[in-house]
């Protein structure tokens, strides 16, 4: 991955992230565990779209499609065991 398409990774990852704290709420605290699990389930989902040869909303080398599709899993399920664990 080329240093350009990491850049552009980092801020499609994050501009998810801080989209959903916005949409749920929370602390600053929140909005870092946000932004650290959407980088996460954005590069897997990436390198699982890039291991698979599954093209899906690419923009240049980044799998646009399987990242989202990745950072959107972890953000709903760690939002998920959060609303678990408070009840």
């Amino acid at each position: 991955m080329t240093v350009p398409a990491f850049i552009f990774s980092f801020l499609l990852a994050s501009f998810l992230g801080a989209a959903f704290h916005f949409w749920k709420g929370g602390g600053g605290g929140r909005l870092l565990l946000n932004l650290i699990l959407s980088w996460i389930g954005f590069y897997l989902g990436n390198w699982m779209g890039a291991s698979w040869e599954i093209s899906f909303l690419m923009i240049g080398p980044v799998s646009g499609g399987f990242g989202a599709l990745g950072s959107l899993i972890f953000l709903f399920v760690s939002n998920w065991i959060i609303q678990l664990d408070s009840q």
